[in-house]
């Protein structure tokens, strides 16, 4: 089975945002006042999304915070389990009357 791609929340915001809004980088950076290089880098990557920018993002494109932050969120845990698979197939699974409170 082919894996898909691990896709960074700044693809999504400039490919199902950014591009069909008609809004440049800086025009959201301006709108939102958010730094042009906090945009800038969740663009290319090199960012996360915060609380902060999760709510400034929700506000002006009309989603919710929770949507932002969930795609911050599915894009960590895959970065991690990509980097740790091994480490975290070793731990083992309790069995399924032993709870912890």
């Amino acid at each position: 089975m082919k894996k898909i791609a691990n896709i960074h929340p700044g693809e999504i915001l400039k490919e199902e945002f950014l591009i069909p809004f008609g809004l440049s980088a800086y025009r959201l950076a301006r709108e939102t006042n958010i730094p042009p290089t906090r945009i800038s880098q969740i663009l290319k990557g090199r960012r996360s999304i915060t609380a902060d920018t999760a709510l400034r993002f929700s506000k002006i494109f009309g989603t919710t915070p929770d949507f932002w932050l969930g795609l911050q969120m599915e894009y960590d845990l895959r970065e991690e389990l990509s980097l740790k698979a091994k480490e975290i197939k070793a731990i083992r699974t309790l069995p399924s009357a032993v709870h912890i409170s």
